[in-house]
């Protein structure tokens, strides 16, 4: 949703602006493009290979005003002061927070299950939680809720109880071990809409990353470091994040939502991306 995402920030050239999810660049580099050499983009991600991808690019590109950092965006306010000066405030924020293309197909670690390799669906070694310690080492009613919350499976018991079972016989350690117990509680099928571990893999990767909770964290700063007039834009793909999101939009004085409804992908983009299907963005202004 790189023209909506641009649209809403209504970049304007000599602005400061964060990409808070760096991910595959898209945004950094569009941003940094429209501010011009005067304007300056820090970009964040937790993720290695994220910067390195990212430094590539700007390098190809001679891009001069792009900061990038390795960093959770829950520190956003800190990393951004330790940047630039006391004085100065940012134009626009922006939140990505689905997976970028990249690294859904590193085939090093489990964001996809398409191959088998360990379990390991950190963003960078800072993460909070181990997925495979995860999986072995939390309780079953603590599997289940996390199943349930953040991945919304209706089967979130049943997968978990044989968690419990399997672990009891040897430690679960890859993709492939996760997967076949996840199938088995599902009925035979011969098509379903999406592979029934989806919604598990989803459940895990926020856990590991605590994302939801470094969410609220990030977006409670973000008035500390924005400008009157400066803006923030929120691209979620989970219902769990679009309502962080949308109460945190009902609940700041000092940020007005400029949407009232969120927007979605356009069918060209859906078409062109499936997984833009679930995008919904937010975005807001300072008021005060």
């Amino acid at each position: 949703m790189l023209s909506e995402v641009v649209k809403h920030l209504a970049v304007k050239p000599g602005g400061i602006y964060i990409d808070c999810t760096l991910g595959g660049a898209g945004y950094t580099l569009e941003l940094a493009k429209r501010v011009g050499p005067k304007g300056r983009v820090l970009a964040l991600d937790m993720d290695i290979a994220a910067i390195s991808n990212a430094k590539e690019k700007i390098a190809k590109q001679a891009i001069e005003n792009v900061i990038l950092v390795q960093e959770n965006f829950k520190n956003i306010a800190p990393v951004f002061h330790e940047y630039f000066k006391k004085e100065e405030l940012v134009d626009g924020i922006v939140f990505d927070l689905g997976l970028s293309s990249f690294q859904l197909s590193d085939k090093k670690r489990s964001f996809s299950f398409q191959n088998d390799v360990p379990l390991d669906m950190a963003f960078g070694k800072k993460a909070e939680k181990q997925t495979v310690e995860i999986i072995n080492n939390y309780k079953l009613l603590d599997l289940t809720e996390i199943f349930r919350e953040y991945g919304e499976e209706k089967n979130a018991y049943k997968i978990a109880k044989a968690i419990v079972l399997e672990r009891k016989k040897r430690k679960i350690e890859t993709t492939q071990d996760l997967v076949d117990i996840i199938v088995k509680q599902y009925p035979k099928r011969a098509y379903y809409k999406i592979h029934p571990a989806t919604k598990v893999f989803q459940a895990l990767r926020i856990e590991t990353n605590q994302e939801f909770n470094n969410l609220k964290t990030a977006l409670a700063d973000i008035s500390k470091i924005l400008k009157f007039k400066g803006r923030i834009v929120v691209v979620s793909f989970h219902s769990g994040e679009d309502r962080i999101v949308k109460q945190f939009f009902k609940n700041n004085e000092e940020i007005m939502p400029i949407v009232k409804k969120p927007v979605v992908a356009s069918e060209n983009e859906v078409a062109s991306n499936p997984r833009a299907r679930s995008a919904k963005l937010r975005s807001g202004i300072k008021v005060v």
